[in-house]
């Protein structure tokens, strides 16, 4: 009657630690299948297309991305005038100051060939060699991406093209 009791008692106290010994299985990670770009010019879906694509982008980046967004036209002339002249503006000046290794500069919009006008214009006075380890993220129409490889070439920037289809 010992033995059996004191096996039992045994089994009772062994049982918790050989559940607790059970190896946890490592957690799936789920990975969100990637946008589309927006067949409209809906600003909203281009913010998400654009954060998406981004962040997809984003290994080996160690700071905050500069992200430059031109909204979709409105039919209003002066209004659409001053959002371009104001990103190219920006644009330029981000550029001019110099941007150090581990950044990335995203481009997008809907209006593609507008995009690569204002990184084109912004890359035109940098140094050559001046922006090794950065990354620049251009995502707009297949017939602009030469052009816009050919302008961020001499900074010796990693160029990624993101054709918006």
């Amino acid at each position: 009657m010992k033995t059996t009791t004191r096996l039992l008692l045994s089994a009772c106290l062994a049982l918790p630690l050989l559940a607790a010994c059970k190896k946890e299985e490592a957690p799936v990670a789920v990975v969100a299948a990637p946008l589309t770009a927006p067949a409209t010019a809906d600003d909203t879906a281009w913010r998400a297309y654009v954060s998406d694509v981004v962040t997809r982008n984003m290994e080996g980046i160690v700071n905050q991305p500069y992200v430059y967004y031109l909204p979709a036209p409105t039919g209003d002339e002066a209004a659409d005038a001053g959002n371009y002249e104001r990103l190219s503006d920006k644009a330029t000046s981000d550029v001019s100051r110099g941007i150090v290794r581990g950044n990335m500069l995203a481009y997008a919009s809907s209006d593609s060939a507008k995009m690569a006008d204002i990184i084109v214009n912004a890359f035109a006075g940098v140094e050559p060699d001046t922006m090794k380890g950065v990354r620049v993220v251009f995502i707009g129409a297949a017939a602009d991406r030469e052009r816009v490889s050919a302008a961020v070439a001499p900074a010796a920037v990693e160029f990624i093209f993101v054709e918006a289809k």
